[in-house]
This record gives structure tokens, C-alpha cells and sequence, in this order.
């Protein structure tokens, strides 16, 4: 009698995994978390976690004589003085950003689809967190180069920390070690390349423990129930996730060797009393920044304290925001009642409510994500930054119930529709005449093909 190990093994083979792109999310996010990881590795050895100074005298010319930290220093020697430093830079980059975007789209294609609902919720908690360690390993990342571009997001990070009342103070200088700017490399170097990648291993291999353990969630389809899986055999999906892997690495390396992503070079070294001008947080992080530009300048003091609501009320939306959405498939369980295992994912228009509040937080999302840029919108259309400002304040209260109001009624809609579908079958465009004269346009079944002279594409002549 086989052993369990075989036994596993045996049933490991025989598993069958689901065919859709959009289930191809998770492996991306996987596959650039390797890309950054080898990328990463490669970074290490001459990069200096240093805040001490020198004055540069490498290649790059226009730098020459500037006082810089020893870890701008070994950054600007990788981009230009390492052979293919610049490169392996750059798709580690790349391949943060490539992480990111997968994952918020990976989230997305669990909440529209009810890939949230039991025995699956643990998965989604595991999603989320990969999403916040993700985050804020790339927060790290970006303020190691100690640029000026870092240097401007560690300010923000700073008088954010430094708004909480009675606590504030501590805060930045338990992050920084003491005043801003502090000696904050040191502390986010070991949190970048030890604990936070640690952190995603332990979140990919538990998503990966709770996606054997459940059986893979599938659309629905001909064939397809709660009870089975449609799919291919584990031998054709390893196969396809190899050659997924590759072609994420490739265009990973393809975007570093013609976009450049930030060039340290053209910001220079970090300095606590200036700033760029048009630097901007990074995508990921810009609904924060959003956040902060749309909040009204309110203040008033308290026990001798300056409490500024202008930073407190931002940082409180967005960190109820986000603790809704880690908490949102618990909350629809609760208010359902629905605890019953679902192997079957849905269409976004089978739960109009869900698919409401879903667009709803996308547009609070874009809405923030957009206000952050919104100096820049002004410089490039010739329009005031107040008015522009004040449109996003006022898409940021009626957006959200307009998109939930105006995606409720297209699902209903588009169910409607699909009853009728089911009830008189698909409209094939060809009108027949009655004996009594009248006109009536010929259906046929829904599960039924259409052959050519049925879709008009051939005509009574048999004419194309």
C-alpha cells in the first residue's frame, strides 16, 4: 500500500487547476516578487547602508564635488559604474511596480467574483496582507537611494507622524532615531531586505498551502458544478506557470532597458531644508497624498496642543478605508448570512449590491489617486490648481454613491437581459414575415450556435 507521501504526491498529479486569465494575477504577483527578489540579491553586495557623507567623484559629471550620502554614493556607482548595474536596478523597480499592480488586480478579481466566500476567506485576508507588506517594502525601497525624490516622501512621512496628537513626536523619533532626517537608512535596510521579504514568503506560502487545500474556485460554465473542477492536469499547469514566468521576466527586462524609472541622478542628494519641485509620491501611495491635498486646513488646539485635522482626518479615512477592505468578506457574510462553501465564482452582475460598493470604493480610490496629481494637471491644461482641488473634493462625496447608484442599475439591467435571453433565446437579426402580414424577428435557443445564414452573413441568395 502506497505511502502518504505518494499518496500526496498521486494526488497532487491528478489535481486539476482552473483555465482563465484573470486567475493568472496571483502567479504574476508571485513570479515579480522572484524577479525583485533575484534582482535584490544582486543589489546587496555594493550598496552602502550609509547616511555618512563624501563628496562624489564618479562618472557622472554633473554631480561632481556634491556632498552625498555613502548610500547615494554606491547608488549612482551601481547605475554607472557597474556593468549592468543600471539594468538590474531598474527591473527591480519595475518589478516592484508589475508586484503592486498585480496584486490590486488580483484583489479586484476576488471581490467582483465572490472569490472571497467560505472556505476561501483566509485567503483573502492573505491577499490583503501581501498587498500592505508589499506597500511598504516598496516604501522602504524607494528612501534607500537617499535621494532628494526620497528624501521629499520621508518630509511627508515625518509631519504625518508628527500631526498625532501627544504621541507624535515619539513616533518620528522612534522611525527616524531621533530628529528628521535622522539616521532612517539603517532602520529601513535590515525592515527592507529581511523583514518584509520574509513576511511575503511566509504570506505567498501560506496562500499557496490554503489553495491546495481548497478546491480551486472556478466560473461557472457547461459542465462545471460545486462538486468538480474543469481545468488542466497539474503536469499542463506547471508547464504554463513556467512559460508565465518567463514571459514575466521578460517583459520586466524589456521595460527597465528603455523606461527609465527613477533617476536618482537628476535629483541629487537628500537635504532636510529643500525639495523638487514635481515630485510626486509613487503611484501606489498617491491616494494618501490625494488624501492629504483634499482634507480642509482645520485645526484648533487642546490641552495646549495643536491638534491639525488637516493631516489626522486623511490619515483616519484612509486607514478606515483600508481596514474595510481586509474586513469586507466578513462583514457580507455577517450581513447575508450566507455560510454555506462556494466553488463557483460569480459574475459581477449576479450581485449588483457587491459589484456596487465595489465601484463605489474604486472611484473613492481614483479620486484620492488623482487629487495627488492634481499641481501637475494644472501646470499641463493652463487651469487652477483651487478649482481643481475643489472638483476632487466634490467628486470624492458624490462619486462614490453615483457609481454605486449607476452600477446597481446596469447589473439589474444586464440581468434583465440575460432572463430574456434564457426565456426567448438570442435575437439572430433575421425578420420573418407572417401569413397574416405581420413581422416577427426569429430567436434561437441560447445554447445553440448560430450558423451563417442565421447571423446574416449569408443572405437568401447565399450571397456573403
Amino acid at each position: 500500500m502506497p505511502g502518504p507521501n505518494l499518496r500526496n504526491l498521486r494526488d497532487l498529479r491528478a489535481r486539476v487547476f482552473p483555465d482563465h486569465w484573470t486567475l493568472l494575477f496571483g502567479q504574476i504577483a508571485f513570479y515579480s516578487f522572484v524577479v525583485v527578489t533575484l534582482t535584490g540579491l544582486v543589489l546587496m553586495v555594493p550598496y552602502e547602508p550609509s547616511a555618512g557623507h563624501v563628496v562624489y567623484d564618479g562618472s557622472y559629471a554633473p554631480l561632481h564635488g556634491v556632498q552625498m550620502s555613502q548610500a547615494l554614493d554606491s547608488t549612482m556607482k551601481i547605475s554607472f559604474e557597474m556593468r549592468g548595474g543600471l539594468l538590474i536596478r531598474q527591473m527591480h523597480h519595475w518589478g516592484a511596480l508589475i508586484m503592486v499592480a498585480a496584486i490590486l488586480l488580483h484583489l479586484l478579481r476576488l471581490f467582483f467574483t465572490a472569490g472571497f466566500r467560505r472556505p476561501r476567506r483566509l485567503n483573502w485576508l492573505v491577499v490583503f496582507g501581501l498587498l500592505i507588506i508589499t506597500l511598504g517594502a516598496c516604501l522602504t525601497g524607494t528612501s534607500l537611494p537617499d535621494d532628494m525624490a526620497s528624501g521629499t516622501s520621508l518630509a511627508v512621512l515625518d509631519g504625518v507622524l508628527q500631526a498625532t496628537p501627544f504621541v507624535g513626536t515619539q513616533l518620528s523619533a522612534l522611525l527616524f532615531g531621533g530628529d528628521f532626517p535622522g539616521d532612517v537608512i539603517t532602520r529601513f535596510y535590515p525592515l527592507h531586505i529581511i523583514v518584509l521579504p520574509a513576511l511575503l514568503v511566509v504570506l505567498f506560502i501560506a496562500g499557496g498551502v490554503l489553495a491546495l487545500r481548497n478546491k480551486p474556485a472556478q466560473f461557472a460554465g457547461p459542465g462545471r458544478t460545486e462538486d468538480n473542477v474543469v481545468g488542466s492536469r497539474a503536469a499542463v499547469a506547471v508547464v504554463k506557470g513556467a512559460g508565465l514566468f518567463c514571459f514575466v521576466a521578460g517583459v520586466v527586462g524589456l521595460m527597465a532597458s528603455l523606461a527609465t524609472i527613477n533617476p536618482v541622478w537628476l535629483f541629487g542628494p537628500a537635504d532636510p531644508a529643500n525639495t523638487s519641485a514635481g515630485v510626486g509620491p509613487a503611484w501606489y501611495l498617491a491616494f494618501l497624498d490625494g488624501a492629504l491635498r483634499l482634507a480642509p486646513g482645520w485645526e484648533t488646539v487642546w490641552w495646549g496642543r495643536t491638534i491639525s485635522f488637516a493631516i489626522l482626518l486623511p490619515v483616519a479615512v484612509c486607514t478606515l478605508f483600508l481596514a474595510l477592505v481586509g474586513i469586507y468578506p466578513f462583514i457580507e457574510e455577517r450581513v447575508t448570512r450566507d455560510r454555506r462553501e462556494h466553488h463557483l465564482l460569480e459574475r459581477p452582475r449576479s450581485n449588483p449590491i457587491r459589484t456596487g460598493i465595489g465601484v463605489a470604493g474604486v472611484v473613492f480610490y481614483g479620486t484620492l489617486w488623482a487629487a495627488a496629481g492634481a499641481d501637475t494637471m494644472a501646470v499641463q491644461f493652463h487651469l487652477s490648481v483651487n478649482a481643481l482641488i475643489h472638483l476632487f473634493q466634490a467628486l470624492l462625496i458624490l462619486g462614490p454613491p453615483v457609481a454605486f447608484t449607476i452600477t446597481r442599475r446596469l447589473c439589474l439591467g444586464l440581468q434583465r437581459r440575460d432572463a430574456e435571453i434564457a426565456t426567448h433565446g438570442i435575437e439572430t437579426g433575421r425578420i420573418l414575415r407572417l401569413p397574416s402580414g405581420g413581422y416577427v424577428e426569429q430567436h434561437r435557443p441560447a445554447n445553440r450556435q448560430l450558423t451563417s445564414r442565421e447571423d446574416g452573413r449569408v443572405d437568401a441568395a447565399g450571397r456573403r
